[in-house]
C-alpha cells in the first residue's frame, strides 16, 4: 500500500456526478491530504500499519519550528483520496502500466479500512473522496511536506 502524504493547511475533494456537476466530497483545515494506492498484494494489515504511521508520523511543527509533532498531537485532520496511479508502473516505454493495482472490489475495502484506521487512531477529522469517482483535489499545502509512505519498505 502506497500512500503520499501532504502536510495541508486545507484541503478539499470534489467529485464528478452523473450529470456532469460536481460535488463537494471531504475537506479539512490543517492536516494531512494523503493520496491513497491499493496493490494487489495489500491486506488488512497493511491498511492498519499504514494508518498508524500516517497519525502518528511527526512532520508537524512543534514550539521551536522542528518537524516534531503529529496529527494526534496537534488533532489536524486527514483527507484520504483513492489514487490507483500511485501504483503505475512506469520503468517501460512512455505510458504507465498499472498491473499492480488493485482491482475496485479489493482495494475500496482496504481505501474504507485505512480511512477507518485513522479514525481509530484517534484521527479527529477524517473524510474522504469518493471511491472511483473523477475527483478534483484543491490543497494549500504546508511547507511543503510531501512524503512517500510504502508498506513495502517496511
Amino acid at each position: 500500500m502506497k500512500a503520499v502524504l501532504q502536510r495541508v493547511l486545507s484541503a478539499s475533494v470534489e467529485a464528478e456526478e452523473e450529470d456532469g456537476g460536481w460535488t463537494l466530497s471531504g475537506a479539512i483545515g490543517p492536516g494531512a491530504l494523503l493520496l491513497l494506492g491499493v496493490e494487489r498484494e495489500d491486506t488488512e494489515a497493511q491498511a492498519l500499519l499504514l494508518a498508524r504511521k500516517a497519525a502518528q508520523l511527526r512532520v508537524f511543527p512543534d514550539e521551536a519550528g522542528r518537524m516534531n509533532r503529529s496529527l494526534l498531537d496537534t488533532g489536524g485532520g486527514a483527507l484520504v483520496v483513492s489514487n490507483f496511479t500511485l501504483c503505475a508502473d512506469c520503468s517501460h516505454g512512455r505510458r504507465p502500466e498499472f498491473l499492480s493495482a488493485a482491482r475496485p472490489e479489493q482495494a475500496q475495502p482496504l481505501y474504507e479500512r485505512f480511512a477507518a484506521a485513522l479514525r481509530e487512531q484517534g484521527v479527529p477529522s477524517v473524510c474522504t473522496g469518493r471511491f472511483g469517482a473523477q475527483m478534483r483535489v484543491h490543497m494549500t499545502g504546508d511547507g511543503p511536506v510531501t512524503l512517500l509512505l510504502d508498506t513495502a519498505d517496511w
